[in-house]
């Protein structure tokens, strides 16, 4: 199975979740983090797309053009992305997001209307961009008008060609089905952007991988529209179980959530849509009560709670056996 390219776009889609208000501290603090984190592409930029702070969508806290030169500021290895829809991004903004630090662009249209991003794929690639193709709403048409429509934005040079579930209504099954045949019937990488209003979004990720997509979107806690997109931090945590290779670091996943982009949800009035405490509870793979004895412990040795729950379902520690939680973090302490 090939290695994953993870897109993390709670710059972009997350900026939903707080009324599209992170400021260029924000995104520098969140961008590094993520960079740090594992994280291949970072999407920026107001939630509906490069110049969507309008009075229709919603005003920005800051222009998309600074909010991307503030993430391509802190960055070294990680790239950086928008998105645009045509009708709202302009072909004279590329050459302005280009200057701002941008390098790659991902052109949005409804499924069925590849044919009016034909301008703006050709537009980014000659500008040098890596450029794809974002097909969004994919449930809405059959397989092989969505084979029709990636096709296209082939034609046009797109890079690679996304098959986006925006209203978070597909199944596994229809996954599986659009994502293998785009992925048969064109030459470039395929990619998956999930949305969790079904509560399928991981598993939705996961099954468009197993059918032949490299590259997978997240947010951090989720965020995004809707219900939310596939949770970066869980998304690596399953990944690792299923031992698909990527550039992801949880436990730096989880920090940069919990000490970047939690305070700035709390400001808002937001909470993060997952529970970590529970996600490494699934990822350790240990019974659920043993968190606060967990904790009590990490407290108590000067010790990870993270590395003492993997420690625990490494050796299989059941209900019943908290006394072991002693053991567990007294021992990794006096490896320290």
């Amino acid at each position: 199975m090939a290695k994953v390219t993870v897109v993390d776009t709670s710059l972009r889609d997350g900026s939903h979740s707080v009324a599209h208000q992170f400021s260029t501290d924000d995104v520098r603090r969140i961008a590094k983090g993520l960079e740090d984190a594992g994280v291949d592409i970072i999407e920026v930029g107001h939630g509906d797309g490069l110049t969507g702070s309008t009075i229709n969508y919603g005003y920005s806290k800051c222009s998309d053009f600074d909010l991307v030169q503030a993430a391509s500021s802190v960055l070294t290895n990680a790239k950086v992305a928008v998105l645009l829809i045509p009708g709202i991004g302009t072909v004279e903004d590329l050459e302005q997001i280009r200057d701002a630090g941008c390098s790659v662009v991902r052109v949005a249209t409804h499924v069925t209307e590849a044919d009016i991003s034909a301008q703006h794929i050709e537009a980014s690639k000659k500008m040098g961009f890596l450029t794809v193709g974002f097909l969004m709403m994919s449930h809405m048409a059959c397989v092989e008008r969505v084979v029709e429509e990636a096709k296209k934005m082939e034609s046009y040079g797109a890079d690679l060609v996304y098959v986006t579930d925006s209203g978070g209504a597909m199944l596994n099954s229809d996954v599986v089905e659009k994502i293998g045949a785009v992925k048969e019937a064109v030459s470039i990488p395929v990619g998956h952007h999930a949305h969790h209003n079904l509560g399928l979004a991981v598993s939705n990720s996961i099954a468009a991988i197993r059918a032949g997509a490299t590259y997978i979107d997240g947010s951090l806690g989720g965020l995004g529209a809707g219900a939310g997109n596939t949770p970066t931090e869980m998304l690596a945590a399953v990944m690792a179980k299923e031992k698909i290779e990527s550039n992801l670091n949880l436990y730096k996943l989880l920090d940069v959530t919990e000490q970047e982009l939690v305070p700035v949800l709390s400001e808002y009035g937001v909470h993060l849509p997952i529970n970590h405490d529970a996600l490494m509870i699934g990822y350790a793979g240990v019974y659920s009560s043993f968190m606060l004895h967990a904790r009590r412990a990490a407290e108590r040795f000067n010790v990870d709670v993270r590395d003492i729950l993997i420690e625990l379902g490494r050796i299989g520690a059941i209900g019943g056996q908290e006394d072991r939680i002693i053991d567990v973090a007294a021992g990794l302490a006096a490896k320290k």
